[in-house]
């Protein structure tokens, strides 16, 4: 596993820190390595939830090294750009839940990962911005089309075509992050957040997670309400669907397999 993306397990948590000072910039190697490191995760039946966070006090993460993009190579952009877009497609598709905690600046990349995640966290000295535009380039990470979905189009253009950076509290204020936390603490209440995910079923948390992400794809309400009987039932083919119903009724807390 690289250094750059550094993992620890606790419990059915598994923390993953972006580790690539001073600002925490994505690289080739640390993109290939947060693809492996979740699809491992995946894998871990033990795994219920993810937290994602930056080294440091500073930075969550400053995005691309624009050092990268310098001499105009076409090739070595299709290369970036598909692996940023493929390894955040990879986090959002994690089969829990995924929180970031967000530590500090969030720019570019760094914003795109934090919105590959389930639920934001911000710590209060965070600032978040998409200035890929300013610098000739455009957000090709899943910026243009999770921030709309997140915030409403307006903000998103403010964003992203007026290069705008928010600071926590108006991050909060337009729907980017779920909460500010003191500065030092998004670590904290990420977890925490995570601990409670952990208390429910993963196989019940892995359906609705697909059920909620679906409502992105436009389509009917009537498909929604189908899919949503047909993963229902498919509970019933699972060992943690058993083991909830009978730990309820026997009053006592459920041990979850995760099968």
């Amino acid at each position: 596993m690289s250094d750059l993306i550094q993992l620890e397990k606790r419990g059915h948590i598994a923390i993953l820190t972006i580790n690539n000072p001073p600002a925490n910039t994505w690289t080739r190697d640390s993109l290939i390595a947060l693809m492996d490191t979740v699809r491992e995760l995946n894998e871990d039946r033990n795994i219920f939830a993810l937290v994602m966070t930056g080294q440091g006090e500073k930075f969550f993460s400053a995005g691309a090294d624009l050092k990268t993009f310098a001499d105009g190579d076409k090739a070595r952009a299709n290369e970036m750009g598909q692996l940023f877009g493929e390894a955040f497609a990879t986090l959002s598709r994690f089969r829990g839940v995924s929180v970031a905690a967000v530590n500090g600046y969030a720019m570019g990349g760094g914003l795109e990962c934090a919105m590959a995640c389930d639920i934001r966290i911000a710590e209060e000295h965070a600032q978040m911005a998409l200035p890929e535009a300013s610098v000739g380039l455009l957000p090709c990470a899943g910026g243009t089309q999770n921030l709309p979905w997140l915030v409403g189009e307006g903000w998103a253009k403010r964003m992203i075509l007026c290069g705008e950076r928010v600071n926590a509290d108006t991050a909060l204020r337009i729907g980017l992050v779920e909460e500010v936390v003191p500065s030092g603490k998004g670590l904290e209440k990420a977890l925490a957040l995570a601990e409670m995910a952990c208390k429910q079923s993963p196989s019940s948390t892995a359906r609705c997670k697909t059920l909620v992400m679906s409502a992105r794809d436009g389509r009917s309400h009537d498909d929604g309400w189908r899919m949503e009987r047909e993963l229902f039932v498919e509970l019933f083919s699972t060992e943690d669907q058993k083991e909830g119903v009978n730990a309820f009724l026997d009053k006592r807390k459920p041990e979850w397999k995760n099968r």
